[in-house]
């Protein structure tokens, strides 16, 4: 079993400390064996939003946990044209990583990242063909049994993002990316961007879409909260490429607390949850959204 921690949305330079000192505290004492963080690692892609994100990370690396990071559209500049079209990502290059497609595997796991940040969008993502065609190679000599989750910031399908749950737009390229994905055989899909903790299988989301489970992750450490969803992150307990757990990590005020607590199934008919876990001591009030059904 591989235990993963998903962070999203992490915003240093519209943070609250506490809360990402909390972070720390909570992965130091779960340990889990790899810990994923799906883009947006600053507000405005600053130079000393940079550096704080880069001596998070080095804290996190020092505790002895292994990371997987890719950028976010907040990390390319916005207001800084000149740099957002000549340099957009030269910040995150120094501070955080050279790789935008980063690529971790173990003997139950392989993962790839995938960057969708773009300069020409503001908040939107893409993917190119390149990025398909890696995906497709990277997956290829991987054993059938191994789970292949993917990584984007920008998640490659519409999602429900309000109240009223209307839908976001999706990646650009959409219909080729997820083309990509289920060619790759990829098991489970995780992504941020809309600070909301969502999942759902893609088969019951578009046609054609694989038999991916789509996981979205809040933010974790942003005071810029949506849909009144407090600062949040994910805990997946991935058993097989059938069978996973996912369980929300809600901040209370004070400290990250387990909450939502739910168990997948792969079958015939794509993932099924089958069953919600009774935890008592599960903090109340932030469940896992799905889809509205038609």
């Amino acid at each position: 079993m591989a235990r993963i921690a998903h962070l999203s949305d992490i915003h240093f330079g519209a943070h609250d400390s506490k809360i990402v000192s909390a972070t720390e505290a909570w992965l130091q004492h779960a340990q889990p064996d790899l810990v994923i963080i799906s883009g947006d690692l600053t507000q405005r892609a600053r130079r000393q939003q940079f550096r704080d994100a880069s001596a998070w990370l080095n804290r996190l690396r020092a505790a002895g946990m292994r990371l997987l990071v890719i950028p976010g559209n907040h990390d390319v500049p916005l207001y800084d044209i000149i740099r957002r079209f000549g340099a957009p990502l030269r910040r995150y290059k120094r501070y955080i990583s050279n790789d935008l497609c980063p690529w971790y595997e173990d003997d139950e796991v392989a993962i790839l990242g995938i960057n969708t940040a773009r300069s020409l969008t503001i908040k939107d993502g893409r993917i190119n063909h390149d990025q398909m065609r890696l995906l497709r190679e990277r997956f290829a000599p991987v054993v059938p049994d191994k789970t292949r989750i993917l990584v984007t910031h920008h998640p490659l399908f519409a999602m429900p993002i309000g109240r009223g749950n209307e839908l976001s737009e999706a990646v650009g390229r959409h219909e080729d990316a997820v083309a990509a994905a289920d060619e790759a055989g990829i098991h489970i899909a995780l992504a941020g961007h809309f600070h909301r903790t969502y999942a759902e299988s893609a088969q019951k989301m578009v046609a054609d879409a694989g038999g991916a489970l789509v996981i979205q992750a809040g933010t974790a450490t942003s005071t810029r909260l949506r849909n009144a969803e407090p600062q949040s992150f994910n805990w997946l307990h991935v058993h097989r490429n059938d069978r996973i757990e996912l369980q929300v990590v809600v901040w209370d005020g004070a400290s990250f607390q387990r909450g939502h607590h739910v168990a997948y199934h792969r079958g015939p008919s794509g993932w099924e949850a089958n069953e919600i876990i009774a935890n008592p001591a599960a903090r109340k009030g932030i469940r896992v959204a799905k889809m509205a059904q038609a």
